[in-house]
């Protein structure tokens, strides 16, 4: 039973047919198949599944994983309602796209991955101010900051993820959160997020949500 619903909420997942995935999970939980098992059963293993194909294909179809993460993220929040007990939550993130940038579809798809797999994620939104992104971290006790731009001069300005850095020296805070980045001029330059002083990066929205677990991981171990 379990495999046949895997096949076809990744069949409609795979056609971006939202309904068609809501379907499939209603249909589940109606035969008395738990919140519990679609979320780590069904969901995940998709987000995994479109992280390992994007990875074989960085040029793959930015929108299919736009939906993928985004139907992911919803199902989850709706699943999380009637889970029997409340899931462990792997940590938190404050994610937003640097001072002077107004695009959020990467940072969009970040957050749903995110979300489905149980990572608390707070949005700032987009144009945000560096000072904005440590106080709602402090705020939050997040692990990580998020800091998106796509384009070279909100990337590597001194508004952005410099500035945020700036910000987490002369507070002392830098052993406390993680700071990464994301966005084309990183794929371009793939060393640029040293010079701004982040501590990863990723080459999409996909990959950045394995990444900055990895990174949650590392400040609650050093905790």
């Amino acid at each position: 039973m379990l495999d046949h619903i895997v096949k076809a909420y990744s069949e409609a997942v795979f056609e971006t047919d939202k309904e068609g995935a809501f379907a499939v999970v209603n249909a589940a939980l109606d035969t008395g198949i738990s919140a519990e098992d679609i979320v780590f059963k069904v969901v995940i293993p998709a987000v995994e599944e479109m992280m390992s194909n994007i990875t074989k294909d960085p040029d793959a179809n930015l929108a299919q994983h736009f939906m993928t993460a985004q139907i992911a993220a919803e199902v989850t929040e709706k699943m999380l309602t009637q889970f029997k007990h409340p899931p462990e939550i792997i940590g938190r993130v404050v994610i937003g796209t640097a001072a002077g940038d107004l695009h959020s579809l990467g940072k969009r798809i970040v957050m749903g991955c995110l979300k489905a797999l149980m990572v608390e994620v707070t949005d700032l939104g987009v144009n945000v101010p560096a000072e904005k992104f440590v106080d709602a971290a402090i705020a939050q006790d997040a692990q990580v900051i998020a800091v998106s731009a796509m384009m070279v001069h909100t990337a590597t300005g001194e508004n952005g993820a410099r500035r945020v850095r700036q910000i987490l020296k002369e507070r002392g805070l830098e052993n406390r959160f993680r700071l990464v980045v994301g966005g084309a001029p990183y794929r371009f330059d793939n060393e640029l997020y040293k010079t701004v002083g982040a501590d990863g990066w990723a080459p999409d929205g996909v990959n950045a949500g394995r990444m900055i677990i990895d990174l949650i991981k590392e400040v609650r171990a050093s905790s």
